[in-house]
């Protein structure tokens, strides 16, 4: 089977923006489009709407979270013409947002506010992908959708499936004892983090890694995985994977959870998940490095 060509969704993030920025440039020959889930998309709630639930749901404590993940990354894709004409040289690539290295390599780019309806049905049609990938994507893909692509589709998960499915795993994993770590690439099914494995890696990380720190570094591992399935699927096509128990779906944590974390010392993020996010959204003109602290 000849390289398929792909049709990439991805949520603007702090835990992908490294890895996901990368692999699109690394495999930008191969991209057919991609689809950028809009944060602020109505059905969501809006803007205002969705940090109102998560403060309700998670207290203040979450805010920082937010801020740090998601808040800086949107900021960043709307300023970032702005902040590059002021920056002191051209912008690396892991610090540039994906619409604008889409534009750079000619690849169609499109704001995704119900990846189930007709304006992304009609980019399937327009552009044929073979294969979905979903890299920090913040919707799901019914059965529907998943069937636009002859091969259907692949997620990459930072947690050890079947364990911590949801939004967050590298909080869950944080929050147990002894810690696991580790990520998984597996098929999309019409259900959250609940298709076969494709493949795993377990992680042991440094010392007072945050959750977010884990999660950026997580999705550095799982873009290396996610060019070896790729790399299977181009020789031999999809494989079937692993099939595994569906064990429960681990929500955005409630304040309680934020509390048993901050008593044990262990953070959701921190001051090196700032200067992380600064850094690769362009409001920093230090070197794109992580500090030493989180390792290589």
């Amino acid at each position: 089977m000849s390289t398929p060509r792909l049709a990439l969704f991805v949520l603007e993030a702090l835990p992908n923006a490294r890895a996901a920025r990368q692999f699109l440039v690394d495999h930008a020959a191969e991209i057919a489009f991609v689809g950028l889930s809009n944060a602020e998309r109505p059905k969501a709630g809006g803007l205002f709407g969705q940090i109102g639930r998560h403060v309700r749901r998670s207290g203040l404590g979450i805010l920082p979270y937010l801020i740090v993940n998601f808040g800086l990354p949107d900021l960043s894709s709307a300023l970032f013409p702005l902040l590059g004409r002021f920056a002191p040289k051209p912008m690396a690539v892991t610090g540039t947002p994906l619409r604008t290295l889409c534009e750079r390599h000619g690849i169609p780019v499109m704001r995704v506010d119900d990846v189930n309806g007709v304006k992304v049905a009609d980019a399937f049609a327009a552009h044929r992908p073979d294969l979905i990938v979903s890299f920090h994507f913040d919707q799901i893909f019914s059965a529907t959708t998943l069937m636009l692509a002859p091969l259907g589709g692949v997620n990459v998960h930072p947690s050890l499936l079947p364990r911590h499915r949801g939004p967050v795993p590298t909080v869950h994993a944080l929050a147990e004892d002894p810690q696991a770590f580790g990520v998984t690439v597996h098929r999309l099914v019409a259900d959250i983090d609940a298709g076969a494995i494709l493949e795993q890696e377990a992680a042991t990380l440094p010392a007072g890694t945050s959750a977010s720190g884990a999660s950026v570094l997580l999705h550095e591992r799982g873009r290396k995985l996610l060019d070896r399935v790729l790399a299977t699927i181009a020789r031999d096509g999809m494989p079937p994977g692993r099939l595994v128990p569906r064990l429960p779906y681990c929500p955005f944590p409630d304040a309680g959870l934020l509390r048993s974390l901050r008593r044990r010392g262990r953070r959701v993020t921190d001051a090196h998940d700032l200067s992380d996010a600064l850094r690769l959204n362009g409001f920093s003109p230090r070197k794109d490095m992580r500090s030493p602290s989180r390792g290589a």
